[in-house]
């Protein structure tokens, strides 16, 4: 986690004085706050990991961290303030979605007392200088295909219909993602000079394609190393499939269609707020995209299963969205992760 200047001081006093303290020691005995040539930007310290990859600041019995209770929000990294926030700025304003790392959000998914749908202005979030993606005033809008640009209009209309396309009640998450891939092919075929994009959007057929689950992992097993050759070597996990095989089609396939609704929900926040539509090459590539979040799904999915006896359920899945998005939204490279999916979407 890196440490801005204008807090590296106050950090560094506080926890020379005694009045900060680290919930548990770094790995390799690495100081608290690690300084050297290869910082990332804007940053005077990285937080140190502890042996089991959890911020050193991190109160794993509470829940909390201890910068924020001993010193204060303001004293907290700005990664660590906005979380679980991820936000991009473009012409539209200040988009907001959420990483399901935070177990409070994952557990929103779970929700049925609110529709799917893009809120505009909610109380949860005033406005503020929240930190993302920005895209400057002379950057160029989304591609929808890797030779033409979409407009700003034509953009917020696609995005509209992919979480509208999520909230249909009758869809499978399989079927969600089949239905816009057939959606972004058709939207492709768009030649400017006719209508305005907005409106092409507009009159996508409101018929859907069904798609059942797979029957084994091995989709899901590639987009899952897909992801993980955008994960920055030092970071990426030891690969463990063994066995997972074996329990996705016994404790997670059985079990899978009755969690349709969180799962729909998770990719309406996928296509929300989208990185990938700005740092992609087309709207087949954001598809792409949401293909891999619902797969990693899947392989997480397996992974509790196989690893706690179970069947799958609210809390094994629960926790199998908070691993998808420990990988998609904090371990891989963002701009990789488009390349990787743009790549997959080349010869479409």
């Amino acid at each position: 986690m890196p440490v801005e200047v204008s807090l590296y001081r106050t950090l560094a006093d506080a926890l020379a004085t005694g009045r900060l303290a680290p919930a548990a020691a770094p790995a390799d005995g690495d100081p608290v706050l690690a300084t050297g040539p290869d910082l990332p930007d804007d940053a005077a310290a990285m937080v140190a990991r502890t042996p089991r990859g959890d911020c050193v600041f991190y109160h794993r019995p509470s829940g909390l961290c201890v910068i924020h209770r001993e010193v204060g929000e303001a004293q907290m990294p700005s990664t660590c303030r906005h979380f679980p926030r991820l936000a991009l700025r473009d012409a539209r304003g200040t988009s907001i979605t959420l990483t399901h790392y935070c177990p409070t959000a994952a557990g929103m998914l779970f929700r049925d007392d609110v529709p799917i749908e893009i809120v505009e202005g909610p109380r949860a979030f005033p406005p503020a200088e929240y930190e993302g993606l920005v895209v400057e005033a002379d950057d160029l809008p989304p591609l929808l295909h890797p030779r033409m640009l979409m407009d700003v209009d034509g953009y917020a209309a696609w995005e509209r219909h992919m979480v509208a396309r999520c909230a249909e009640e009758a869809l499978s998450p399989e079927s969600i993602l089949a239905t816009l891939a057939r959606d972004a092919r058709l939207l492709r075929q768009y030649r400017p000079g006719t209508e305005p994009l907005a409106d092409v959007v507009a009159r996508l057929p409101a018929s859907t394609v069904s798609e059942p689950p797979p029957a084994t992992l091995a989709s899901s097993l590639d987009r899952f190393r897909e992801v993980m050759s955008a994960v920055p070597g030092d970071l990426r996990p030891e690969s463990d499939e063994d066995g997972l095989a074996e329990a996705y089609i016994e404790r997670v396939r059985p079990r899978w269609d009755p969690w349709g609704r969180p799962l729909c929900r998770y990719l309406a926040a996928k296509a929300f707020a989208s990185w990938t539509a700005y740092q992609g090459r087309g709207v087949l590539a954001i598809v792409r995209g949401l293909d891999a979040a619902l797969s990693l799904v899947r392989v997480e999915a397996a992974h509790q299963c196989r690893d706690t006896g179970r069947a799958l359920d609210a809390d094994l899945l629960r926790e199998a969205f908070r691993q998808a998005d420990f990988i998609l939204n904090h371990l891989a490279v963002g701009e990789d992760l488009a390349a990787v999916w743009s790549r997959a979407m080349c010869d479409v």
